[in-house]
């Protein structure tokens, strides 16, 4: 038996994904709510909008992986949570990269529109799929470097 076996089998863990994507479901929310509210109500461009939404979903879904999906795994104390924060940070720059990219590909590249009551709001349809692609990307690269879960 491998060293690694014990790390695949938690990084397959199909209840810690399903919290991971459940928690996934209320990032996605905060970064759609963001990004329509900055977009629709404020005036904001749309890709500064959705990186603001992308930042509100990252403290938000580590908040709640640091206290349900993950709870148990890492450090305690203050220190050790700051320096999971910034892991994460990093660890999601690139999901967050392949978001971003996703989305301005769907969003400024393809010629699609999604009128409703008068207003094209292709660009908030757009950001689920740009999510879901970045999703696998960001739990795989948490559950090993964030949390670590092949060292509890």
């Amino acid at each position: 038996m491998s060293d690694s076996t014990p790390a695949v089998g938690e990084l397959l863990s199909g209840v810690r994904f399903g919290k991971f994507a459940s928690v996934g479901v209320v990032g996605a929310i905060s970064d759609n709510t963001v990004l329509a509210v900055l977009t629709l109500l404020v005036g904001v461009q749309e890709m500064w909008s959705k990186a603001a939404g992308i930042e509100t979903a990252i403290l938000v879904m580590f908040l709640v992986n640091e206290h349900w999906t993950f709870a148990g795994a890492g450090e305690a104390g203050r220190g050790p949570l700051l320096k999971r924060l910034v892991k994460s940070h990093l660890v999601r720059s690139g999901g967050v990269a392949i978001q971003l990219t996703v989305y301005w590909f769907l969003t400024q590249q393809l010629a699609v529109e999604l009128w409703v009551f008068g207003v094209d709001l292709w660009f908030l349809a757009a950001s689920p799929i740009a999510i879901g692609i970045a999703m696998f990307v960001n739990y795989v690269f948490e559950s090993l470097f964030t949390w670590r879960v092949h060292d509890t």
